[in-house]
């Protein structure tokens, strides 16, 4: 085993995987055999450090000097200088955009976008190789499950989760070790414990880079939880959207195999569970429970009524249990560490952190993870970097398309799943989009409905039908054609689709357009009582006028695809309305900022 001086750790998650991060690795270990430091530096693929903004990332350590945005022809320099001669490559350094100074730090914690993160699920992401099960091992990996067969009763494993406080991470918020006791108490030949990693949510990718990023951990959790209901199998859903996530998983549950951690008599206990990868097709629906298990065994994937839980019947009829990924994630943790350190973290009744996926309008997008009860506006503007090109914010959806839009003036809320839901939105699987005022609301509203419509699996007629009419009525309402009463209308459909749909995610479609009703009110009623988009955003809305500042350059009217543009040279030029396609080409070519929106 070789002893290295410096390690180089390259972002081997989805986003800089498909900027090149590859081709980052496969240059890095090209240049330091060429410079005869191979035995000296060690090249690392790591899951997702959470700085998409910034990939792909490169970390050398042991300095902890974070190279941002890092391209191929960039790694010559980084060998020659920082690994070669040990002297910092400063252009690529990362730079905050908070403090706008570059950081040469010596822990990521001193960036300012992980200074008030606790990174508990994404402990190991960005830090040890996934696709090695002896770094795993080496941060205290399989130690909890080592610990729960050989020292801990399946009650005393249920106990100390239900202690914990730890509630679902997929979104509804159920208490993690309530559902253990269930599937527990339930008798069968054959129990099953199922993780859902079908992550459909637009803008969502934890669940994704946990298992891209740390693998064992959802392994080792899926072991416990079986122990603790007395189950022998395990299955992961995880949609085929995510091959990098499958291929480390694959390779995890082989290594685990390879290393008796799974299979028969794992830690001599006499305890057997073994596990298994069933791919999605990305269905949204099948992020419901019941669809899922309809999906595993082969069938089309549509919720059933509940009761029958599946903590009674499940899949193949048999007891079953579903967490989703980051909930996994935490049980090694909380089965080393104890109820009360967990508890400690966050707030009564919200135990713990939560992982969101910070996207939108936004500086530093990324992954966040954060201890319950921050602040909204901690994670936009103290992590998040604030709202790019000094644009005002507007709304923060959370939630996915079950979610709702949260204005300004509830920035001070805590994030927890009981704050969240007061307010008209809900936690959600963790998806996080920040819009500034720019952005329609009625449009946003209209956008995730036509998510909903498109994923509905058809099964129930409120959900079928309901949402249907509710986005041909906000379609109208965008392009003009709104009628006084369509409020009423959207209201009585959401509360009806609400009230009788099939399943939780047909009863929570309606949230993104009662949120907007509820806060955003007035842009509604500009758009059908004025023909006007407040934030100047729908097309057939808009008028484009050309202002005095125009200088006849006469570039806008070169691109006018429909020749509606008319002036002489140095001559201010005038928009026929009549013929504008709205298309936007000309506000993009002036050079004068003389063309506007109204």
């Amino acid at each position: 085993m070789n002893l290295y001086r410096a390690h180089v750790l390259v972002c081997g998650g989805t986003g800089c995987s498909s900027s090149g991060s590859a081709q980052l690795i496969e240059r890095f270990e090209q240049q330091l055999k060429e410079k005869g430091l191979e035995k000296e530096v060690q090249v690392v693929r790591t899951g997702c450090f959470g700085l998409c903004e910034a990939g792909p990332v490169v970390i050398v350590y042991p300095e902890g000097t974070f190279y941002s945005r890092v391209k191929v022809e960039d790694v010559d320099e980084i060998v020659s200088e920082h690994l070669l001669k040990g002297r910092k490559v400063q252009h690529l350094v990362y730079v905050d955009h908070a403090t706008k100074e570059s950081t040469v730090q010596k822990s990521l914690d001193e960036v300012g976008f992980y200074k008030q993160q606790e990174r508990l699920a994404l402990r190991n992401c960005g830090v040890i190789d996934p696709e090695n099960i002896d770094e795993y091992i080496a941060f205290d990996g399989y130690k909890a499950l080592a610990k729960a067969l050989t020292e801990m009763t399946p009650e005393e494993v249920i106990k100390v989760v239900l202690d914990s406080g730890l509630r679902g991470r997929g979104g509804a918020g159920f208490p993690t070790g309530r559902k253990w006791q269930f599937a527990a108490a339930s008798k069968a030949d054959q129990k099953y414990i199922i993780c859902n990693a079908d992550e459909g949510d637009p803008g969502a990718f934890m669940d994704r880079s946990i298992l891209e990023g740390d693998p064992h951990s959802v392994i080792e959790a899926m072991t416990i939880g079986g122990y603790a209901i007395g189950a022998t199998e395990g299955y992961v859903y995880v949609r085929a959207e995510y091959p990098i996530a499958v291929g480390r998983l694959q390779t995890a549950i082989d290594q685990a195999r390879e290393y008796g951690l799974l299979g028969k008599n794992i830690f001599g206990s006499g305890f057997d569970f073994d596990m298994h990868i069933r791919l999605g097709a990305g269905a949204f629906v099948c992020g419901e429970e019941t669809a899922l298990m309809h999906s595993i065994e082969g069938m089309r994937g549509e919720p059933t009524p509940k009761p029958p839980f599946p903590a009674v019947r499940g899949l193949f009829d048999k007891p079953s249990n579903i967490n989703n990924v980051e909930t996994y994630a935490n049980i090694p943790l909380i089965i080393n560490k104890g109820a009360d350190w967990f508890k400690s973290i966050g707030t009564p009744g919200n135990s713990g952190t939560k992982v969101f996926a910070l996207g939108g309008k936004i500086n530093n997008t990324g992954l966040v993870e954060i201890p319950m009860g921050t602040s909204l506006r901690t994670v936009i503007y103290d992590i998040g970097g604030g709202i790019p090109n000094g644009k005002k914010f507007k709304a923060v959806q959370t939630g996915g398309p079950s979610g709702g839009c949260i204005p300004a003036e509830h920035l001070d809320i805590a994030i927890d799943y009981d704050s969240l839901t007061s307010i008209g939105s809900m936690m959600g699987s963790g998806g996080m989009i920040v819009m500034d005022e720019d952005n329609c609301m009625v449009d946003i509203a209209r956008f995730f409905l036509d998510f909903t419509v498109d994923e509905s699996c058809g099964k129930c007629t409120p959900c079928r039908v309901g949402t249907r009419r509710m986005l041909e009525i906000l379609e109208r309402i965008t392009e003009g054609k709104g009628e006084e009463g369509d409020i009423e209308k959207l209201e009585a459909l959401a509360e009806n689709i609400k009230a009788t749909a099939l399943c939780g995610l047909g009863q929570t479609a309606p949230n993104p357009v009662l949120s907007t009703l509820k806060y955003f009110r007035d842009e509604y009623e500009a758009h059908i009582k004025e023909k006007r988009c407040p934030a100047h955003h729908c097309q057939k809305l808009l008028n484009y006028v050309i202002t005095d500042k125009c200088r006849g350059c006469t570039l806008c009217s070169k691109v006018c695809p429909a020749g509606a543009i008319s002036g002489t040279v140095k001559e201010q030029h005038v928009i026929d309305t009549t013929k504008c396609l709205k298309c936007g080409a000309c506000i993009e070519k002036c050079r004068f900022g003389a063309i506007i929106k109204n």
